[in-house]
């Protein structure tokens, strides 16, 4: 699959994901894709830059959202004029879906909606890459039907991505399944792991969720092992002081040393191919 003038797949190097979850900032959104551009193609790693212009599916109507549609648009076509990377964020509206389009280079699509037709249909239509993400209560195998309703609305292009965040196991808790990666792929679509929602702790602190970010390399690692064509990450300067989504978000300045590592096992598991799949 081409996805912003890179190929992407098991036979192509790992792609990035990444960024704060939600514009708190012009500044601050400018600086960390700076950050993230640099050490990528110091790397070698295609790159997209994430971030949100609202949460809607927060846990409190205290907590923050975000600038809303009209800004946080202007910031991420900032982010492409400035820093000259692609940006990709997410919709949780179907009558959103045009204007963000007309804006990002890739949209991603909530969890939570991954079963609604009439919003998988407008994200397919779009006429942009589309990350699907796999909600917490599906079975890996039933991203096939997913990927089905898309690529029935668009004709059949090439643009649908599958991404896994974990299961729902208990109250709060998700777990990642490694083998749910390769399933996924039998919907022959890129398959890509978010390796930050995977820790999170939905709801896991009353009013917000909660989020293991310890894990995230251990389940980052366990993830390009497996094999798969991108991974996800968010990551801010200061997880403690994030607005959303800081219990389970990497750390800026760690965020260079985990890639090199997980560059070289995507090369190395690449090389060697899957004898799965023979």
């Amino acid at each position: 699959m081409k996805l912003c003038n890179f190929d992407v797949g098991l036979n192509h190097p790992l792609f990035l994901i990444a960024g704060p979850c939600v514009i708190e900032s012009e500044a601050m959104t400018l600086d960390v894709a700076g950050q993230l551009k640099e050490m990528t193609a110091a790397l070698n790693i295609p790159f997209i830059f994430k971030s949100s212009y609202d949460k809607a599916n927060r846990s409190s109507n205290k907590t923050f959202r975000g600038f809303g549609i009209d800004e946080g648009l202007r910031i991420l076509s900032e982010v492409k004029k400035q820093i000259g990377v692609p940006v990709l964020t997410d919709v949780h509206d179907q009558f959103q879906v045009e204007q963000v389009a007309s804006i990002v280079d890739v949209i991603q699509t909530p969890a939570f909606l991954c079963r609604q037709t009439d919003f998988i249909t407008a994200v397919a239509t779009s006429g942009k890459p589309v990350n699907i993400k796999k909600g917490q209560f599906l079975a890996p195998g039933d991203m096939k039907q997913v990927v089905t309703k898309a690529k029935e609305a668009n004709g059949g292009l090439d643009n649908i991505m599958v991404c896994e965040r974990g299961a729902s196991f208990g109250y709060n808790t998700l777990v990642s399944d490694m083998r749910s990666l390769s399933i996924m792929r039998e919907t022959n679509c890129p398959v890509v792991f978010d390796a930050t929602h995977s820790v999170q702790q939905p709801g896991g602190q009353g009013d917000k969720s909660g989020g293991q970010s310890e894990f995230v390399p251990v389940l980052a690692r366990a993830a390009v092992a497996s094999g798969i064509a991108g991974i996800f990450m968010e990551t801010h300067p200061n997880p403690k002081e994030a607005l959303s989504d800081g219990p389970n978000a990497w750390p800026l300045k760690k965020m260079k040393a985990l890639l090199e590592l997980l560059a070289e096992i995507d090369r190395s598991v690449k090389k060697a191919g899957f004898i799965e799949m023979s």
